[in-house]
């Protein structure tokens, strides 16, 4: 089998409507997309994304899921969240998910991530758009 080389700047970012249906969207406008970088399910293997995450200002994207193959997330910007939108993992930061991995993600600043499934990807239980909750020790 040839190698395939995707340059990610040809490739058009669209709303990952096939993971997360309506819940791509947020008052009609996209807010997680992807650019499909290689997909090789056809031939029993995995597929390969950049995905990015714009929640709208003052909120969060929560997200809850199941991994149907290992799902391997290298954070390029931006990264997971507390309830109050504090960085709990940065650009560069790296996690499994293996599969049958029931997992969760907060994301309240724009983040993209090279994600590959070595399968299918993931079941998504529920995707939510909440408003970033006050810190503690924070004037309400």
């Amino acid at each position: 089998m040839p190698s395939t080389r995707t340059n990610p700047d040809d490739v058009a970012w669209t709303p990952w409507t096939e993971v997360f249906g309506e819940g791509a969207f947020y008052q009609g406008k996209p807010i997680i997309e992807a650019k499909t970088l290689s997909d090789r399910r056809a031939e029993g293997a995995g597929i390969a994304y950049l995905l990015r995450f714009r929640p709208p200002e003052g909120k969060l994207i929560k997200i809850v899921a199941v991994a149907r193959s290992d799902e391997h997330v290298f954070n390029l910007s931006g990264g997971r969240s507390t309830k109050s939108g504090q960085p709990v993992s940065n650009a560069g930061g790296y996690s499994l998910n293996p599969e049958g991995q029931p997992h969760s993600a907060m994301v309240a600043a724009e983040t993209t991530a090279f994600v590959l499934y070595t399968g299918e990807p993931d079941e998504v239980e529920s995707v939510e758009v909440i408003d970033i909750a006050p810190a503690l020790g924070d004037a309400a």
